[in-house]
């Protein structure tokens, strides 16, 4: 009877894969486990691929062009991924401290285990359909789907048995991949190419220490796409064994997540300054975290919580910051800026993802995902700018703000506020692409802050909703006024190829689009009035 029931439920699995569509995703949803949300799977393609993928082997779109203004566009988040604060905040939750002794032990073992799947993209590679619109949110689809196994394996807890693992994390997610893989193999089909290439993919695995292979080819749509992927550019091979391998822990990127920034056209566009505007600048020099002062805490989103960000954050600054600062620790503290400013400074590290790191063994490193050698930024620059309609008022003592969201690749990027570039092409930003520079020429991330304030607080529930980001021609929202517009610009110098990363969640698969960065007003009040006259006045200081 038993025997009889299984057989008709994978026979109804393949009716379905062979209908698709509507069909596949009842099914899939027969066989989802009660209280599991089967992840929808997109429209199927249409009936002209051939047309489709014509098409898609022209020059890619160039992407969205930066402004002075808000660059984000609202985006629906992943209906998947379970509610938390952090889905407002666009930060990391705080989570609770593993049990001392054995409990520490298996919460670092499951902390190591990922949900191991071999990739389709490296499949395509060099495929004409791999370019195909529909291909590219298959595959989107197939990396959000590894991302909610995970977070079921999590759920199951470390004393998990094989046959409840395969049951609740691998079974399902081999019949969700069975509908996708489907879908990809009808496009190949169609084009008259070569679905043998196929085999063999849908079938998952638990790895120690362990994630998702390599995903070179197509990436998810739904932002802005800079320009055609970049081939032969060097760097890790996607089939590098997984010492060396930049994904073998966590998951993700994949090399179709960099991109030649010489194949980028200029986007940038900077509203003009009106009369009555402020025009000037005012620089903090900090140094580059030559102190190596790093922790995976987040005082902002988890103050009290070790651990709170789980990835490691980079410190220019305040030298006092940690998830248990208090405004007072922060105000008696010291500081690496040279005027004096104590402010607190901080973003996710850059990674060299070759070999292992000195945390690779320590939580926010190698047990949540982070690996390879921690780059140290060859520049900080840390300037204040003016607002292109009015002059500026200080920021209050203690304000924190939070530009970006850790969470976009899963959350939308309603709250993503990405810019990646290379020195000497400034003029070309980057959202959801990691820049390939030319030789000589530095990775950049700009990091930019909201520059409208309430004129009350100087937190708020979300993080977000006390400050707010200019309009197009550089306004304030009502009820806002504006302040110095914060930019963090940090510079590194790394090998060519696509070999480094950001740190990230695990589910986040260490996608360029959740760079973010954080910022605590410290600066002394006669520091504060010298930046505001020196940026209403229009000149140069610092």
């Amino acid at each position: 009877m038993i025997r009889n029931r299984h057989g008709r439920r994978r026979r109804a699995v393949l009716r379905a894969l062979a209908l698709g569509g509507a069909g596949a995703g009842l099914v899939l949803a027969s066989v989802t486990p009660a209280g599991w949300a089967a992840e929808a799977p997109p429209s199927a393609p249409g009936s002209a691929p051939a047309a489709r993928l014509a098409a898609a082997r022209g020059p890619s779109a160039a992407p969205s062009a930066p402004t002075g203004g808000d660059p984000r566009t609202p985006a629906e988040p992943d209906a998947s991924a379970p509610p938390s604060p952090e889905a407002s905040a666009g930060e990391e939750e705080p989570r609770e401290s593993a049990a001392p002794e054995a409990g520490t032990r298996r919460a670092a073992r499951q902390a190591a285990r990922r949900v191991s799947c071999p990739s389709v993209a490296e499949r395509l590679n060099g495929l004409d359909s791999a370019a195909d619109a529909a291909v590219r949110r298959d595959l989107a689809l197939l990396d959000r789907q590894i991302a909610q196994a995970d977070r079921r394996l999590a759920g199951l807890g470390s004393r998990a048995t094989t046959g409840q693992i395969r049951a609740f994390v691998l079974n399902p997610l081999r019949l969700q991949r069975q509908v996708v893989v489907g879908r990809v193999a009808d496009v190949l089909r169609r084009a008259g190419e070569d679905v043998t290439v196929l085999r063999g993919v849908t079938t998952c695995a638990v790895a120690e220490g362990g994630g998702q292979e390599p995903s070179p080819g197509p990436t998810p749509t739904g932002g802005p796409t800079a320009s055609p992927s970049p081939t032969g550019d060097g760097g890790a091979s996607p089939g590098a064994s997984p010492s060396v391998s930049p994904t073998a822990t966590g998951g993700g990127p994949s090399p179709d997540d960099f991109v030649d920034i010489r194949r980028v056209r200029p986007n940038v566009n900077t509203p003009a300054v009106r009369q009555g505007g402020s025009r000037g600048t005012f620089v903090s020099r900090c140094g580059r975290n030559e102190e190596g002062h790093h922790n995976s805490d987040n005082v902002i989103v988890a103050p009290g919580v070790t651990n709170g960000a789980h990835h490691v954050h980079d410190y220019v600054g305040n030298l006092d910051t940690s998830g248990f600062s208090t405004n007072e620790s922060l105000q008696a503290a010291g500081t690496t800026c040279a005027n004096g400013d104590k402010s607190t400074h901080y973003w996710p590290v850059l990674r060299l993802r070759r070999g292992q790191g000195t945390d690779a063994g320590e939580p926010g490193g190698g047990l949540d995902g982070n690996v390879g050698r921690i780059l140290r930024p060859a520049s900080v620059t840390l300037t204040l700018r003016g607002n292109a309609t009015a002059k500026v008022v200080a920021m209050p003592a203690f304000l924190r703000v939070i530009t970006g969201d850790a969470k976009s690749f899963t959350n939308g990027t309603t709250n993503a506020n990405a810019r990646w570039t290379c020195t000497g092409f400034e003029n070309r930003q980057l959202t959801d692409k990691y820049p390939l520079c030319p030789r000589g020429s530095q990775v950049v991330r700009l990091l930019r802050f909201q520059s409208c304030w309430d004129g009350r607080n100087t937190d708020s529930a979300n993080h977000r909703t006390h400050v707010a980001f200019t309009a197009a021609d550089g306004s304030c929202p009502q009820g806002f006024q504006p302040i110095p517009a914060l930019e963090q610009r940090v510079t590194y110098d790394v090998p060519p190829g696509p070999v480094f990363a950001l740190d990230s969640f695990p589910e986040q698969l260490h996608k360029p689009v959740t760079d973010h960065g954080d910022f605590i007003n410290v600066m002394p009040d006669t520091l504060m009035r010298q930046a505001v006259a020196c940026v209403n006045s229009g000149r140069r200081c610092g």
